[in-house]
């Protein structure tokens, strides 16, 4: 076909799509391109939903899932899109999250509902979340970058932390999931958790005293706490705005609006806190797995995260990063073939070795660039082509892939540290690591007045983990508590 007429042609196609699928958003009320039907978003969350509990894992409480079905079950009568066949799932991450799916599947990590203090706050959240499915944020982000053809299907209080292009660019080969959404579309989800909460009796004033904790878990960097994505507002925006929201809503609509805090803190008693030590867990300079019984370095300074189907970590200049995943093959030879087809590699170098012991197999690989249907080849900048380094090694009875990446330009530079992290890759059998048990929050009446620092200290929380405590409990160190007062300790 001509260049012009295909342009032609082209023009005319979109124009024929933008004008049959204008539809009234229910949320705003306003006629706009809809390029996703119901019956899609409701495909997209039946085929997302196996990825993300196979990502992260569900968390097995039955008392906080019978909770979270309740209350979400209720604010999706009062929403503006009752009809959906809303799901609602606790699943097992530490980070301090919550995301949606189109098509009504709702998610709250476990770290996030260790850090609600009542269950306004939870409420809060979860009508944020259900506003992001009902206000079509799935699809009217699909409009806004059709011609990129980037798929947005989450959207996400917090999401995972980003180090960089390089890490991005392997997560999209490996299939994970992007939870992107505009500021606009935040802030409409900040209303709209406003008056879901509202609707179903919550005092949403909570829901802006938790942007308070957030904003506090995001200034405390270095740790198992993601940063904020750029399209977030600024969570201390976002407490004064709500905090406005909840007012004129309240003045209004007057009613008796509830927090339940005390209802709250004993349903969440011996959630469990942080990394579960089953699936993996770092410290000093190790990342051990007792469960799979091997230990492996992470590089001095470099940040992680953990899940039940991956570890990552990369160094805070984004330049570089590895990543652990289990290898799809009964063989060596195998699991590499199945690398290259799947991750479209281009190989540079390959061959076998040993790494104490165990059987591995080296290649070194440049990840070739997707090309869009209907779209010319474009060639890639050599500098900025990811370039991979995968040691596959064969321990167990299962085959391991730890890949290390960071560009062509920066990879020589790389390669030592990711060769000594590859090469130290071990059985573990020491007994302490083998025998972690997970933290735990549990919920402690208080024995006296006083401030946060002092009570806590009576129930017999080390000093060094005062401000932790303070954040997970919504309150400062010199804060006053009374005698009676529940509050949440760390403990094993």
């Amino acid at each position: 076909m001509h260049k012009l007429s295909y342009h032609k042609f082209l023009t005319v196609s979109i124009t024929s799509l933008l004008v049959f699928a204008c539809a009234r958003n229910p949320v705003t009320g306003k006629r706009e391109i809809n390029l996703m039907s119901t019956e899609q978003e409701i495909a997209i969350g039946q085929e997302s939903h196996p990825s993300v509990i196979a990502t992260m894992g569900l968390y097995d409480d039955k008392k906080l899932q019978a909770f979270m079905n309740e209350k979400g079950k209720a604010m999706a009568k009062v929403s503006h899109r009752p009809d959906l066949p809303y799901q609602f799932f606790i699943v097992d991450s530490p980070i301090v999250n919550a995301f949606a799916v189109p098509g009504g599947y709702v998610y709250f990590t476990r770290g996030i509902l260790a850090h609600f203090n009542n269950e306004a706050e939870f409420a809060g959240v979860l009508g944020h979340e259900i506003g992001h499915i009902t206000a079509k944020h799935a699809a009217r982000s699909q409009k806004s970058q059709l011609l990129s053809s980037i798929a947005l299907i989450g959207g996400a209080v917090l999401a995972p932390q980003v180090v960089g292009q390089n890490i991005e660019a392997l997560q999209q080969g490996l299939g994970l999931l992007s939870l992107k959404y505009s500021r606009d579309h935040e802030s409409e989800s900040d209303n709209l958790g406003v008056e879901y909460s509202s609707k179903i009796g919550y005092d949403a004033r909570e829901m802006g005293d938790f942007f308070g904790t957030l904003k506090r878990l995001s200034e405390k960097s270095g740790q198992a706490i993601p940063q904020f994505m750029s399209t977030h507002p600024d969570p201390g925006n976002r407490f004064t705005r709500v905090h406005q929201l909840a007012k004129d809503y309240q003045a209004k609509n007057p009613a008796s609006y509830q927090v339940n805090r005390d209802q709250y803190m004993r349903l969440i008693d011996g959630i469990m806190y942080g990394e579960d030590p089953r699936q993996g867990f770092v410290e000093n300079g190790y990342f051990y797995h007792p469960e799979l019984r091997f230990q492996f370095p992470v590089p001095t300074s470099w940040q992680s995260q953990n899940s039940p189907s991956q570890f990552q970590m990369a160094a805070k200049d984004g330049k570089s990063a590895m990543i652990l995943t289990l290898a799809k093959g009964s063989s060596l030879d195998e699991a590499a073939q199945n690398l290259v087809k799947e991750l479209s590699l281009n190989v540079l170098e390959n061959g076998k070795t040993t790494i104490n012991g165990n059987p591995a197999y080296v290649l070194i690989s440049r990840q070739q660039q997707q090309q869009q249907q209907g779209q010319q080849q474009q060639q890639q900048d050599p500098r900025t082509a990811l370039q991979i380094g995968t040691w596959l090694i064969q321990y167990n009875n299962a085959i391991y892939a730890l890949h290390g990446l960071a560009t062509n330009a920066d990879f020589n530079a790389s390669f030592g540290t990711f060769k000594q992290v590859a090469e130290n890759f071990r059985s573990l059998s020491d007994p302490d690591k083998l025998n972690r048990k997970a933290e735990r929050v549990f919920v402690k009446t208080s024995p006296r007045d006083g401030s946060f620092r002092e009570v806590v200290t009576a129930l017999g929380l080390p000093a060094n983990r005062v401000e932790e405590a303070g954040i997970l409990n919504g309150l400062q160190a010199d804060d006053r508590v009374t005698r009676g007062t529940l509050v949440k300790v760390i403990s094993r």
